[in-house]
């Protein structure tokens, strides 16, 4: 069983209100929910404008028994103190702005859950888990436990044109599929590498901590390639290293019709599209094809088929 918790706190007694907050939420909620064939993710709860004991009651409940992974997103005000952040609630004061991330940290230590996420979409976020703001007995993040920031300790996060936190917008685009391997897995290591590419030098830099075995999958999207196809096209190749031969009778043009040919030459060019599979000495398929040339795996193609080998694809 998968929690996951979305906070979007856009307005507030105390502190300027946002704008996109909200939105982010509405716009991440369906992707943890729904894998891209539409089976269950993450049982997600929403929290729009959350007071801080609204805030600690959800937070409390995401992370009680029952689960095998839970997931914090939260995007809002977020505010330096010390060597912690402060998630600011809808009811922030000068004396108590919010939660601080110590404080949540001390609920993840104390959480029978596995596997942990947490993500912020708000400003100074990158002061999250640093090793002051964990609970006094803890030396590092708990094991299980991830932790990705928008932005670096001494950073402010930004708040596109269009009412999206810049940084939820490109998670977004992760989880469509941005993201995605060859199979189609998006994971919190590639979410990461995704988010980190979409920003410049000059821009916020999000922060990645963690303390994990492997990363969590977040999303299952649909793969360019299907997983029976891809076994297909690796049983074809006995030796990772070795050419498959071709001829015209693989190109769908060319009369008489080879069906079984053709089948295999279209999982061909997908699989070449995928960056699995390339032609040898020309610079497309058709060509290779046509002039009776021959095709190959690439490195990546060569990795997959020898996961395949060994029996765990």
């Amino acid at each position: 069983m998968k929690r996951a918790l979305l906070v979007g706190n856009d307005h507030y007694s105390l502190y300027k209100d946002l704008h996109g907050c909200a939105n982010d939420v509405r716009a991440l909620h369906p992707l943890l929910a729904r894998h891209d064939d539409d089976a269950p993710n993450f049982d997600c709860a929403i929290g729009i404008d959350m007071s801080r004991d609204e805030l600690i009651a959800a937070i409390e409940a995401l992370f009680a028994p029952g689960a095998d992974s839970a997931l914090l997103f939260f995007a809002g005000h977020g505010g330096p103190s010390a060597d912690d952040v402060i998630l600011v609630s809808q009811d922030g004061t000068e004396k108590t702005p919010g939660l601080a991330f110590s404080e949540i940290m001390g609920h993840v230590a104390q959480s029978q859950i596995p596997e942990i996420v947490i993500l912020l979409d708000c400003c100074f976020a990158g002061g999250a888990g640093g090793v002051p703001a964990l609970t006094s007995d803890a030396a590092a993040l708990r094991a299980g436990v991830s932790i990705l920031a928008a932005s670096r300790a001494d950073q402010t996060s930004a708040e596109s044109h269009a009412g999206r936190g810049m940084f939820s917008t490109f998670v977004e685009g992760a989880l469509e599929g941005g993201a995605a391997d060859t199979l189609g897995r998006v994971d919190l290591g590639s979410l990461y590498a995704y988010v980190s590419e979409s920003f410049g030098a000059w821009e916020q830099r999000p922060t990645f901590k963690a303390n994990i075995a492997r990363p969590l999958e977040l999303r299952q999207c649909d793969p360019y390639l299907a997983l029976r196809e891809l076994r297909a096209i690796l049983s074809l190749f006995k030796d990772p290293f070795a050419e498959f031969a071709l001829d015209p009778s693989f190109e769908p043009t060319v009369e008489p019709h080879n069906e079984d040919n053709e089948r295999i030459f279209g999982q061909m060019q997908k699989a070449r599209a995928s960056s699995l599979l390339e032609p040898v000495d020309e610079e497309h398929l058709y060509f290779a094809a046509m002039n009776s040339g021959a095709c190959r795996l690439t490195p990546l193609g060569r990795h997959y088929h020898h996961v395949h080998t060994e029996g765990r694809l």
